[in-house]
């Protein structure tokens, strides 16, 4: 879950919009990086513990806390970069939380994919040209990770896919696709203990 924040390379004096941010974990990673943060999320509770978690690392300063709902939300100024940590039905979690097999529905996963497009082709409005635009779920689900990228790439011709390279993961090439994407299922590492499942596109806008 760390990954998405440090694929954008170098966000020093940038901003950076950070969407569905709360509880504010990769928040605090690009803030810490030197960026300016914009954390926007529905959940004004969970914003309450962003905020709070922000002041206490000594980044509140550069970071900006919205409540507000991405797949409407339209900013007077575009980001250099926006990350999408995207709602999702969260089965790559599902090695340790089997119980989410019994409370998510295919009914449910159809919803959440509704509502990832709807941030996804918000968030392209987002990004100036040139900029980086991040989409990352906890799904081992293609309709919440691969097809949403090539259904975001047919919409937005003016974005192109930026592939993530094997350096920028550790070197584990075993855990990208073919297109660049990241692509973690539990079975990856497994000497290890297994990973938890987990999806990460970027996308750069033309300039």
């Amino acid at each position: 879950a760390a990954l998405p924040a440090a694929l954008f390379g170098d966000i020093a004096g940038k901003t950076v919009f950070d969407i569905c941010a709360a509880p504010g974990g990769k928040t605090a990673q690009l803030a810490a990086a030197g960026a300016k943060v914009t954390a926007l999320d529905r959940s004004a509770n969970r914003l309450k513990r962003l905020h709070e978690n922000m002041e206490r690392l000594g980044l509140g300063d550069q970071v900006d806390v919205q409540t507000q709902d991405a797949a409407a939300w339209e900013p007077d100024v575009q980001a250099d970069a926006v990350l999408i940590d995207a709602p999702c039905s969260s089965t790559g979690i599902l090695r340790r939380h089997p119980d989410i097999l019994h409370l998510k529905s295919k009914d449910d996963v159809t919803a959440l994919a509704n509502t990832q497009r709807r941030i996804f082709d918000q968030s392209a409005k987002m990004v100036k040209s040139g900029g980086v635009l991040i989409y990352c779920t906890c799904s081992i689900l293609k309709e919440e990770g691969e097809d949403q990228a090539e259904a975001f790439l047919e919409n937005h011709p003016e974005f192109n896919r930026s592939p993530i390279t094997a350096d920028e993961i550790g070197g584990y090439s075993e855990l990208l696709n073919d297109k660049g994407e990241v692509r973690i299922l539990p079975i990856h590492l497994e000497d290890l203990g297994g990973l938890d499942g987990f999806f990460i596109a970027r996308f750069q806008k033309a300039s």
